[in-house]
């Protein structure tokens, strides 16, 4: 029986990863994130956790440890938030590159200038091409529940996962979270098997320079370019979305809690008002949308678990039958619109569901986001759009223009 303790996210997250028997911890501070790792070195210190602890000088030695730590056949693990995630953006690229299973929590934080320490997803988003799968969670059980999952999936993959959640909306809020026995832990997540192992029996060039073009290797094999290697990464991207659904059902399983798709969904059944959104807000949304029902509008959300890859069939099924798509989001992509609204139009693209989508923009540097303030603008969209006006555009949610 699973053993239920209240808990902030932060302590949920190490909590998953000494379940996962990780080896090797990469620790740098940087708030809201700090906490996380030093709970860690407390399962460390104590001998709860087999693991080397690493402090290093930044945030970008700590992905470079991790990708060091992991080619060599550890299974290894590190947090950031904000800048640190910003520094490490080099390191992204080069674990996601090199095929590494790392998994990395960002516990999101909003990024300067100006500064600020509060919440929102910029962070994360903003790296979104890097070539790492991205998992957004709604509370602090899926935050245990991801971290857990992450390595199954990032170690069959192998591609690194980052599990993102919302710096002190969950980071530092306790909740109750059901703790999974060890032993069915592991029976969940085998051993690490790395695809790399260094051998000074058998030395060999890891990441060396690489030609545009095909090449003959000094054994005469004909070996992969630069392009074919990034085929490979988007090929294995493309393919871990049925790893993810496939590694849902199977913790279910073990937990009875089901992730069996890459979103989630709130009495969407009979919905015709479908709101959406990545992590903490789309939770609060589901407190907007039974409000809205009380009087008498048909709203549901579709909150999306799994950023990227993106997952185009969950989305097309999820608002197959949606006559109006409110996006809420704590991001922007400068110049246009939110991240996650423009691939959700994409998805949509060309299978005839050509409803208006609402986008907001809200609770960016950690403005708060409150169920009514959700409420009132769903009611404003919908009577903009029975008045016929412009049925896409971008609204900046509680912002003084």
């Amino acid at each position: 029986m699973d053993n239920v303790q209240i808990m902030t996210g932060n302590t949920a997250a190490a909590i998953a990863a000494k379940l996962c028997n990780i080896q090797v911890v990469a620790a740098y501070p940087i708030t809201p994130q700090t906490s996380l790792t030093e709970t860690l070195s407390q399962f460390i210190e104590s001998g709860e956790l087999k693991a080397e602890y690493v402090r290093v000088e930044s945030e970008h030695s700590a992905l470079t440890v991790c990708i060091s730590a992991s080619t060599v056949g550890a299974r290894v693990f590190t947090s950031t938030s904000s800048h640190g995630l910003l520094y490490m953006h080099e390191q992204l690229h080069w674990a996601a590159g090199s095929r590494l299973p790392i998994v990395m929590c960002c516990v999101n934080r909003g990024v300067g200038a100006p500064w600020s320490i509060f919440n929102d997803q910029q962070d994360s988003v903003a790296q979104r091409d890097t070539g790492w799968i991205q998992i957004y969670c709604r509370d602090n059980q899926e935050i245990l529940d991801s971290v857990i999952q992450a390595y199954r999936i990032a170690e069959e993959v192998y591609a690194p996962v980052m599990v993102c959640y919302d710096g002190f909306v969950l980071s530092h809020t306790m909740m109750p979270v059901s703790i999974p026995d060890q032993k069915a832990v592991n029976s969940f997540l085998p051993p690490y098997k790395p695809h790399t192992v260094l051998s000074v029996e058998n030395p060999y060039n890891i990441n060396p320079v690489i030609f545009p073009w095909l090449r003959e290797n000094a054994e005469g094999i004909i070996c992969d370019g630069y392009m074919e290697m990034r085929y490979k990464l988007q090929k294995a991207l493309d393919c871990a979305r049925e790893v993810i659904v496939a590694t849902g059902k199977k913790y279910a399983k073990l937990t009875g809690r089901n992730y069996d798709e890459m979103l989630w969904r709130y009495k969407t059944d009979d919905a015709q008002i479908i709101l959406t959104g990545m992590g903490s807000i789309a939770m609060e949304a589901t407190a907007a949308v039974d409000q809205l029902r009380k009087d008498g509008v048909k709203a549901g959300v579709a909150g999306i678990r799994v950023f990227r890859p993106f997952p185009v069939n969950d989305v097309r099924k999820a608002f197959s039958k949606a006559q109006t798509i409110i996006v809420l989001e704590k991001d922007i992509s400068y110049g246009y619109e939110g991240a996650l609204c423009s691939d959700i139009k994409a998805a949509l693209y060309g299978t005839g569901i050509n409803v208006p989508v609402h986008n907001f923009i809200a609770g960016l540097g950690g403005r708060d986001v409150k169920v009514r303030e959700i409420f009132e603008a769903v009611q404003q969209s919908l009577q903009e759009i029975a008045a016929g006006k412009e049925s896409n555009k971008t609204i900046w949610l509680n912002c003084r223009k």
